[in-house]
């Protein structure tokens, strides 16, 4: 099997793709992004991160329909794949683990 790697700005767009379930398209995913965690995205750097997770198999987009604003163009909806929910679990649990193995002291946590 394949290693699972995730980036930290490719973890949050295939987490916010979970979030909008069913209307994540370009759009909604920035502004999704931007407003949860108050961190501005370019577009650009937005659909080449979608294009990346989908040649790995983490989504999967589908067309959806055309309409007259968009000149005919239709929107790109994505959606996670179980390997991609396979990628968020395992990097889930990598993230859990270092957390589990930092000392409380470390923090000055109680």
């Amino acid at each position: 099997m394949k290693r699972i790697h995730l980036g930290e700005f490719e973890e949050i767009v295939l987490l916010t793709v979970g979030v909008l379930h069913g209307n994540a398209y370009g759009v909604t995913i920035k502004d999704e992004i931007e407003q949860r965690l108050d961190r501005d995205v370019t577009i650009g750097a937005l659909q080449v991160t979608l294009r990346r997770l989908e040649s790995k198999g983490f989504l999967k987009s589908t067309p959806g329909g055309s309409t007259e604003s968009r000149r005919g163009r239709p929107k790109l909806f994505f959606e996670i794949t179980a390997y991609g929910k396979k990628a968020l679990d395992h990097c889930k649990a990598s993230r859990d683990e270092l957390w589990k193995a930092l000392p409380k002291l470390v923090l000055n946590l109680k």
